[in-house]
């Protein structure tokens, strides 16, 4: 079953109406479960909180899209702030909010030449521009 086969069923069973436009999966999405375009009416679905959490909650984000979605074409208010989205939301349980990703960040370690400090970086630094704050020592990058 694809995408939007599985937001239109969870529309019928759920709201009880259809869903009638398409659902995608969105890589670049961040810290956010999907969003609604009003536009042109489809959803996106980050596919990392469906691998991460699993279907159950999953079908809570999905649930959220739809409120949007099914209120902005019943011309209520279909906006987070609005009383309808959230008894809406609430009467179908919906996620209020997405849960948290786990961020993995990879830790660069550089050492000076001179004095052997440790210097821990999030970003890569440029060798041959920056130095030491100590001693003004060259830096070498510490492999792994």
């Amino acid at each position: 079953m694809n995408l939007t086969d599985y937001v239109k069923q969870v529309s019928l069973e759920d709201f009880g109406q259809e869903f009638q436009h398409e659902a995608y999966w969105n890589k670049r999405l961040r810290t956010t479960g999907g969003r609604f375009f009003p536009k042109d009416g489809h959803l996106d679905f980050n596919p990392r909180i469906y691998e991460t959490f699993g279907l159950a909650t999953f079908r809570r984000i999905v649930r959220h899209e739809l409120a949007h979605y099914h209120l902005y074409y019943q011309g209520k208010g279909y906006r987070h702030t609005d009383r309808d989205f959230k008894e809406l939301l609430k009467a179908v349980d919906g996620l209020r909010y997405a849960p948290a990703l786990p961020t993995a960040q990879k830790k660069l370690y550089y050492q000076c030449q001179q004095c052997q400090a440790v210097i821990v970086r999030k970003k890569r630094v440029d060798l041959q521009k920056y130095r030491c704050g100590r001693c003004m020592g060259k830096l070498r990058l510490l492999e792994d």
